[in-house]
């Protein structure tokens, strides 16, 4: 049998879920040579272009595998004009395949791992089981602080009206959101409000203009009542944020971190600025801001991200998915090390994070859902065998 033969064979069982991990692995070391990346890319093909019931342009292809290594998808998309696929295939299948690509990078990107829809990509030695006394994940709750004082829990918060100042009408929505209505003519502009997160929360808020935000674990949101300042619209975050603004021409939109300012009219972007990482990330989805940090400015187009450090602000393409997989209650990672990962358990988790010896050096790939256990993220992530946890209370002790 050639190479190639078996090659395709193992392929196949891969997406059938009938390989064991000796097959898996044997194909993982298979195409982390060079030279066999073409081969990869025929035999991706050639397993599309067996289906022949319905067809799919280029773009269908695209919207999975550039998730999963975008130089990878633009080396088939040139070979490929249409692409077959049977009709009754679900998403799961694009899964499998976009993971199989994915096996092309793993000697440059790190370790892969996936979620319990996909096929995990494991070493063939196995591992110890981690013990766990095991922790929930985060919920949806905050809490609001006005400017008199006064702390409102949003978790046990009933719907309706919650509180009334100044002007100002705070309103919990059916489905859990909070709601502000201002009546301009009496509400004092100097009124501050402070919706923040705890670790292990998450929330979303409708301020008086209508544009929705919505705060990750350990977060917070400050605005007057009237949100105006000066002619502008200005909040101030600490932590993470996703925003959707509001369009209004006269009033430009102006989010404050402790490192910098980002304008904007009506737009799309996410803001990742907590004060425990040493980058700040803004990635815009739609419309465009305006940067500035340390005197430098800069012009954000959709796609890109910038990333602030030391003052300076850097601007590349990206994966705009992987930054708001949060608030779509995911995490996803690209090429990430350990303690970037254990932050953001740490954050959505309400745990401890305490590294015993060296840490592992490895980069990690994958998507796991932020509805699990802790004990099912650690034992994805324990599954590539670059890492290891043990859990006591709600402490992690993280070693290699």
């Amino acid at each position: 049998m050639r190479p190639s033969d078996q090659l395709h064979i193992l392929f196949k069982k891969y997406l059938d879920n009938t390989s064991s991990l000796e097959e898996t692995q044997s194909l993982m070391n298979y195409f982390q040579l060079d030279e066999d990346q073409e081969a990869l890319k025929a035999i991706i093909i050639d397993v599309l272009e067996m289906e022949d019931e319905s067809y799919a342009t280029n773009a269908a292809i695209a919207e999975v595998l550039a998730k999963v290594d975008r130089d990878l998808f633009f080396q088939i998309k040139g070979s490929i004009e249409v692409i077959p696929v049977r009709k009754n295939k679900t998403l799961k299948l694009w899964l499998q395949i976009a993971g199989a690509a994915a096996v092309l990078v793993v000697a440059f990107t790190g370790i892969y791992f996936f979620n319990s829809q996909s096929k995990k990509v494991e070493k063939v030695d196995t591992v110890a089981p981690i013990a766990v006394h095991d922790v929930k994940p985060g919920d949806f709750g905050a809490t609001l602080t006005l400017a008199n004082g006064r702390k409102i829990s949003l978790a046990n918060a009933s719907k309706g009206v919650i509180g009334r100042e100044a002007g100002l009408t705070i309103t919990k929505s059916g489905d859990g959101r909070l709601v502000y209505e201002v009546d301009e003519n009496i509400a004092d502009p100097n009124t501050l409000n402070t919706l923040s997160t705890a670790r292990g929360e998450t929330y979303q808020v409708r301020l008086p203009d209508g544009s929705l935000v919505y705060l990750n674990a350990a977060s917070s949101l400050t605005y007057t009542a009237a949100l105006m300042q000066d002619g502008k619209r200005v909040v101030k975050l600490i932590g993470e944020g996703y925003f959707e603004i509001a369009k209004d021409k006269q009033h430009p939109f102006i989010v404050k971190t402790n490192r910098q300012q980002i304008e904007v009219l009506g737009t799309h972007f996410n803001i990742n600025s907590y004060a425990d990482d040493a980058v700040e990330k803004t990635t815009l989805l739609e419309g465009s801001v305006k940067l500035s940090a340390s005197g430098n400015s800069k012009v954000l187009k959709p796609g890109q991200q910038a990333k602030l450090y030391d003052g300076k602000i850097q601007i590349n393409e990206t994966d705009t998915d992987l930054a708001v997989a949060w608030k779509n209650n995911e995490f996803v990672v690209e090429s990430e090390n350990i303690e970037t990962i254990m932050k953001m358990i740490g954050r959505w988790y309400n745990v401890e994070v305490i590294y015993i010896g060296e840490k592992t050096n490895q980069r990690f790939s994958g998507k796991v859902s932020r509805f699990d256990k802790l004990s099912k993220v650690l034992e994805i992530v324990e599954s590539t065998g670059e890492a290891r946890f043990e859990v006591k209370g709600r402490t992690i002790y993280v070693s290699k």
